[in-house]
């Protein structure tokens, strides 16, 4: 048995070593190399250092700011260490009464506002923790992000379309606004 056994530990330790340490070094040090930003989380910086990712969605509620994309992580919205949708279907009622509250806040906010809410606005993503907004959706809060700030409108919607990225290599994806990186503009403009 101690034959057997001894091949075996020398083979676990070995693997150990190369796929737990030599490997993940081998691919760290060439990230950091070719593509040290996304390396490091792609990381937005602000005055007073990072403020967050461009990857991962931040709640905002304030009516001077864009609204994000509702997050279905717990134990609180935008978890990065709990990624995960609602799994709420559409005839589940929790989901009918979490939209009904959303549409009623984004009402509440905005009440001159009548068009269709965008989807996007009231339902989560599949990981509960998309930066993205749809540009639909930008544009539905505009109104009310402008009259809060004291800017016109149309300053506004040139910092959307500013922030307004097109699909990736012009035909995977949708076009989308990342919100953080739109706020961030915002608070720069002022108001």
């Amino acid at each position: 048995m101690l034959t057997q056994l001894r091949p075996a530990l020398v083979l676990v330790i070995l693997m150990t070593i190369i796929t737990g340490l030599i490997y993940p070094a081998i691919v760290t040090g060439i990230a950091q190399v070719a593509m040290p930003g996304k390396a490091n989380g792609s990381l937005i910086e602000g005055a007073k250092g990072p403020v967050g990712s461009e990857l991962i969605g931040q709640p905002f509620s304030d009516p001077k700011h864009f609204w994000s994309r509702p997050s279905a992580t717990s134990p609180y919205p935008y978890n990065a260490s709990s990624s995960s949708g609602s799994n709420q279907g559409p005839t589940n009622p929790a989901l009918t009464d979490a939209v009904k509250d959303r549409i009623k806040a984004l009402h509440d906010a905005d009440p001159d506002n009548k068009a269709p809410v965008p989807v996007d606005l009231v339902t989560a993503s599949g990981s509960g923790l998309d930066p993205h907004v749809s540009p639909a959706a930008a544009d539905y809060q505009v109104t009310r992000v402008a009259k809060a700030r004291g800017v016109a409108p149309e300053r506004v919607r040139e910092l959307v379309a500013r922030y307004t990225e097109g699909r990736q290599l012009g035909f995977l994806g949708e076009p989308r606004v990342n919100v953080l990186q739109l706020n961030l503009a915002l608070d720069k403009l002022g108001g």
